[in-house]
Parts: structure tokens; sequence; C-alpha cells
């Protein structure tokens, strides 16, 4: 049996893996530590929250004190770091928030995390503290060239992923150094339930049965890797269970689509969803270019992203090998999961969209 911190718990990631792990460890007492900043929302943990192994705590990871009371409070031994500010426009137009939470929140984890099971003692022998970063700590790829794998140096482009890329090189001086037993972990482009819609792929969908226009970068051939989030959850649990530490692990969908395809995708098959399904049009009565099956017609060509890197792709070889992992779900299957859960969830992200119209950023 486990007791695991998770950072983060109540945001995209973070929630599904929650979700994930006390489903197939529900004998293990899982804490959340989230700040609940505006992609952060406790109704992504409503499923579990009545479960007397689920514990919540509103605070943020900069609150050293309070990570070192969670941790001894609970006995946590398990330690799993979701939370970050991760949209790359909002770095653009705001890094302070990114350095203070990428880097700094995860230095503040570290230091907790040393005093508390090294330092002190408690679970010094046994221990895991598990660092969730990204593809874009490695920079760009042209056309031709192999996905990105555990040895390619790091190349940042934007602040958001050099302050990714700073939290990771912390965690690994944190093992060399201290012997602090870590883990990282690498993926690509996510995406499923819970996605904080001014993401692509949520963005879109509920910009289709919203008959607003579909914002497109550029050109929108940039190009990702995408893995649907469960999957990520199940690589993650592997790493955790079986990875080497001090190790770090790339996790991938091997799953590479152009962002105007991706948007081509979903209107296809939210044209289709509408024609076969007619209670939709009473359901969604704003989306009458999808009730049409003319999604695609709401396709709005956007000046690109400053610093826009081109192409991401991931070797997962390594966790395939190391540790047997591989993606459950194509993308054909994930994609219409995805989709599915958001028209049957329209009030989980009508009410998230209320909540942070200030805030709202609708180019993902």
């Amino acid at each position: 049996m486990s007791n695991l911190l998770v950072t983060g718990g109540a945001g995209f990631i973070g929630a599904n893996f929650v979700h994930y792990w006390m489903k197939t460890y529900p004998q293990d007492k899982v804490v959340v530590l989230d700040a609940l900043t505006y992609a952060g929302n406790r109704a992504n943990l409503n499923q579990v929250s009545g479960n007397q192994n689920f514990y919540f705590c509103h605070g943020n990871i900069c609150d050293t004190p309070l990570v070192e009371t969670l941790l001894k409070e609970y006995r946590i031994d398990t330690l799993v770091h979701f939370a970050a500010e991760s949209h790359v426009d909002r770095s653009i137009s705001g890094p302070d928030t990114f350095i203070e939470t990428n880097i700094i929140g995860t230095y503040s984890l570290l230091k907790a995390a040393k005093k508390t099971w090294l330092d002190e003692g408690l679970n010094r022998e046994k221990h895991r503290f598990h660092h969730v970063s990204t593809d874009e700590v490695y920079g760009t790829l042209g056309p031709e060239d192999p996905p990105f794998s555990e040895t390619t140096p790091y190349a940042p482009n934007s602040p958001y992923s050099a302050s990714k890329a700073a939290s990771d090189h912390l965690v690994r001086a944190y093992h060399h150094t201290y012997g602090l037993q870590v883990t990282t972990s690498n993926c690509s482009n996510n995406y499923g339930p819970y996605h904080f819609p001014e993401k692509l792929i949520p963005l879109v969908i509920t910009n289709i049965l919203q008959n607003k226009p579909l914002p497109i970068y550029g050109d929108g051939q940039q190009i990702r890797d995408w893995l649907y989030v469960e999957d990520h959850a199940r690589g993650i649990d592997l790493v955790i269970k079986k990875g080497q530490l001090g190790g770090c692990y790339n996790i991938s969908g091997i799953n590479e689509w152009t962002n105007i395809n991706i948007v081509k995708l979903i209107c296809g098959i939210m044209n289709r969803e509408f024609t076969e399904n007619v209670v939709l049009a009473d359901k969604y009565p704003l989306a009458s270019f999808a009730i049409a099956g003319k999604a695609q017609e709401l396709v709005t060509f956007v000046k690109d992203r400053a610093g826009h890197d081109r192409r991401y792709a991931i070797d997962p070889q390594k966790s395939s090998s190391e540790l047997g992992y591989q993606s459950l779900e194509s993308f054909e299957t994930g994609i219409r999961k995805t989709l599915q859960w958001y028209l049957e969830n329209d009030s989980w992200w009508i009410s998230v969209m209320d909540r942070n119209y200030h805030n709202w950023i609708s180019v993902y």
C-alpha cells in the first residue's frame, strides 16, 4: 500500500491520473494539493471526492512548510508532481507566473521532500519523487528529423518550455547531489476528458457547439504527437513502479498530426454525430454549421504564435523496452471518446468557461 501526494491533481492530467490510480489501486491513499488557479477545478475530482482514501488540500506548492506538513501527516512515500503553468501563449504574455510555479514551485517540493524523507528519515530507504515534464523541453524538429529521445539535448523555445527544462534539471540535481529517489517522464500532447477548453482539441469541440470560429495558427502545418490522457497515466504508473532511479522516460502515443488535420478530423466526426443523432440538434441549437454538416467552414486562420515550434515527436522505445509501456488507445478511439465526453458533459465545460471568462484565451 502506498500514500501518494499528487500536486496539481485538480488539473486536466492530474485529475485523470487520480481517477486512474484510485481505480487501479483502491487500497492506496491519495492526497491532492492544488492551488485551484484558472485551470484547476474541484469538479474534476467529484467522482472520487467521497472516497475515504482521498484527501484534498487547497494550497500552493511554493508553500514549503505546507508541503512538509502533508508529507508527514499522511506519511507520504510517493510524490507525483503535475502542478505547472502549461499554456504557451500565457507564458509569452506573462512569464513571471511560469517561473514562480514551474521553477520555484518544483524547488519548494524538492526541499520539502529532501528534508522530510532524507534529513528527518521518514521513508528514507524507499520513497519516490516523480516529476511530470513535457516534450517541449527538447525544442523543435524538422520534417525529416527523428523523434526526440531521452538523450536529445534540451533546447526550449518558449518561457513555458524553458521553465519546465529548468525544473527537470533541478529534479536531476537533487538525485545526483542528495540521493533523492526521483524519476522524470516527458510526454507528448495529451487529450481526453477534463481538458481545459482553451487547448486545441477541446477548443475546437466547444467552439463548434457554440458556432464560434476555429482559430488556426499560421498555415496549420505544425505537427504534434498526441497521447490519450489515460495512456499517459498508465505510463507514469510504470515509471513509478519499474523506472530506474534518476531515470527519464518518454511517454508517447506515436501519433503525429498537423494541427489543421486534427481540426478537419474533429469537424468531420462532429458533422457525422449531428447527422446520426438528431437529439444533438435540440441540445446544441447554436451549432448550425455542424447541424448542416459544414463544421469545417468555421475554420479561421490567424497570425502565428511567436516562436511557434514546428514539430514535436517522441520516441517511447525506452519506456517500451524497459517498462513494457504501449498506448492502448488509437487516435480514432481516443478522439471519439473525448468528443463523446464533451457532448455529454456540457455542464462541465460551460461552467469552466463562465468561471474563467475574464482570464479567457480563445486561441490554443
